[in-house]
């Protein structure tokens, strides 16, 4: 059973988030529709981040395992037919090993986040950006983002709802620059706690602000208390930008060692059942 790769850019204003829901239309029941549409398969997608309502993405990543061995730019075509009217488009189509996944495999997910910082309302950038009237500077908000780079507990800056077993995640770069009138925050790691970016961000506006320090930051993300955050950032100006892989070589050859470990940890109790 051939397994694709797929890069996905949306616009996550339409959509409940990225995992299919209930309650409303998902990028990921989307795709599935696609995929039912051009093959009459019925999937199950994977995909390497699960955005929440009205967050984007521009390099969202995904896995999809078809029945028939179709060629990668079949899929392509079909699925960005079949995509419309939704504003979901698969940017490319690779054909992967069978052990690759497009969230466990990752190596890093890098997020931007884009505050649009001036008097006037937005107009184009409505849904697609926060806006901010009060001047922000840019630079201060980048010397504070360092208090978060590194290997933390990010208690204070997870959703109080997270799933994620540990609060401890590396944060491996953090930059905030200002283009124009626009503060773009940018920031990378192998995985994020459940709203981490829009709580950090939310947190580096009251620096920008001028209101907090880079020492109140470091004393909020020492706290590990939810109460500690600043106001989280609204979901409008957030995006998956990338997702890091290794080559694929790499990955069969890890997944292998993996299943070998497994294999060989399963004869070992085995042979402790049996005893002497």
């Amino acid at each position: 059973m051939p397994r694709y790769k797929l890069t996905v850019d949306y616009d996550g204003r339409p959509f409940v988030g990225w995992q299919r829901q209930d309650n409303g239309p998902s990028v990921q029941g989307v795709i599935e529709r696609a995929v039912k549409a051009f093959s009459g398969e019925t999937v199950t997608i994977g995909g390497a981040g699960r955005t929440d309502s009205g967050v984007h993405a521009t390099g969202q990543v995904a896995h999809l395992d078809l029945e028939k061995d179709w060629p990668a730019a079949t899929v392509l075509g079909a699925l960005n037919f079949h995509c419309l009217p939704d504003p979901v488009a698969i940017l490319a189509c690779e054909k992967m090993h069978e052990g690759f996944d497009a969230r466990f495999s990752a190596i890093c997910r890098h997020y931007r986040y884009r505050i649009v910082n001036r008097l006037a309302p937005l107009t184009h950038d409505l849904g697609l950006a926060w806006h901010v009237k009060k001047p922000l500077d840019a630079a201060a908000m980048h010397e504070a983002a360092q208090v978060f780079v590194g290997h933390h507990d990010f208690t204070t800056f997870r959703h109080s709802r997270c799933q994620a077993k540990s609060p401890w995640k590396t944060l491996e770069a953090f930059s905030v620059r200002r283009e124009g009138e626009s503060i773009i925050a940018e920031c990378s790691s192998r995985s994020f706690l459940h709203n981490q970016v829009r709580s950090m961000v939310g947190t580096l506006r009251l620096v920008g602000e001028g209101r907090w320090g880079p020492g109140d930051v470091a004393k909020a993300l020492a706290a590990c208390n939810r109460e500690a955050c600043g106001p989280v950032a609204p979901p409008d100006g957030l995006y998956l930008t990338q997702v890091d892989y290794r080559p694929a070589e790499e990955d069969a050859a890890s997944l292998a060692a993996y299943r070998a470990g497994l294999a060989e940890a399963a004869g070992e109790e085995a042979d402790e059942a049996v005893g002497d």
